[in-house]
């Protein structure tokens, strides 16, 4: 599949309206304007399409999973068809009873989909208690080609793990996308700090991994997130597009937005000329990383 190294992209950073079928024709809607202004590719949220569950462990919120032949899932492939964009469509998955995984589907502009991620790493804390919901994913770290470009998608918590993003990187991706749902916690301690320090130490510690990422791999990483309040937690939006040269094209503050940016992937080979780092990479020395702990 040919791909084209210029295209406009947007994010929807949106906020839940309380309820599965509102959630729909609310992101479908925006979709829609996004296709009409040009964009080919088009992210989502990390679990758009529900209010954010994990905040509690409820066994009836299993309930709310959807398999990938699902009516919704097809209502999607046929807005990418109908409008020939990419779509990023994350997913509370049913695998099967008792089997469940925070997933991602890529959809292309035919209507197929040719990309399934299921999240690798899900994390455990209050207020995300996302390993009562979901199953490791077990497709590996996975680059999916498609008209726009190789797509790389990891979500959310896998965002902290530079072995995630390196990986998905050398397999050829040109663009790491990270659906998201982050947020403050306002029953977090904030350990002698103020509120809005707090707030804004935690946004700075997860747009620098981020824009690591595009640096020490020579790509471009676009990160998409909820706003909103849900219970105790607010979404803290600041969606944005980083270079392979680590710089911020459009980062969104709180605001339920649509953003359009233009994406150039001939910037990933000047960059890596430039910045040579997988070049001088020393997989001869780096057994260790393979091992969960290595200290003497």
């Amino acid at each position: 599949m040919e791909k084209t190294s210029l295209f406009t992209a947007s994010w929807i950073q949106g906020k839940s309206q309380k309820d599965f079928n509102k959630n729909l024709n609310y992101y479908s809607e925006k979709i829609k304007i996004s296709a009409n202004k040009g964009s080919k590719l088009i992210v989502l949220p990390e679990l758009f399409l529900w209010d954010y569950f994990p905040i509690t462990e409820d066994k009836k919120n299993f309930d709310l999973a959807i398999e990938i032949n699902s009516e919704a899932v097809k209502y999607f492939q046929l807005l990418a068809k109908d409008f020939k964009i990419v779509i990023i469509l994350p997913i509370f998955e049913k695998r099967g009873e008792g089997v469940y995984h925070n997933s991602c589907l890529i959809i292309e502009n035919n209507g197929d989909i040719v990309g399934h991620y299921r999240k690798m790493h899900i994390p455990d804390d209050p207020g995300f208690y996302e390993k009562y919901y979901f199953t490791p994913g077990d497709k590996g770290f996975m680059v999916t080609k498609t008209s726009v470009g190789n797509i790389g998608v990891l979500i959310c918590w896998d965002q902290w793990f530079p072995e995630a993003a390196r990986i998905t990187a050398l397999k050829g991706a040109d663009i790491l996308i990270y659906p998201t749902a982050i947020g403050w916690d306002d029953d977090e301690s904030y350990q002698g700090k103020s509120k809005q320090a707090l707030n804004e130490e935690q946004v700075e510690a997860w747009t620098t991994i981020m824009r690591s990422h595009a640096i020490a791999n020579g790509i471009h990483v676009l990160a998409v997130n909820r706003v909103g309040c849900e219970g105790h937690l607010n979404f803290w939006g600041h969606s944005f597009l980083v270079d392979p040269y680590g710089g911020v094209a459009h980062m969104d503050k709180t605001d339920e937005i649509v953003t359009f940016v233009d994406i150039d992937f001939s910037k990933t080979k000047e960059c890596r000329r430039t910045w040579p780092f997988l070049r001088d990479r020393r997989i001869d020395n780096y057994q260790s990383i393979l091992k969960s702990w290595d200290v003497n």
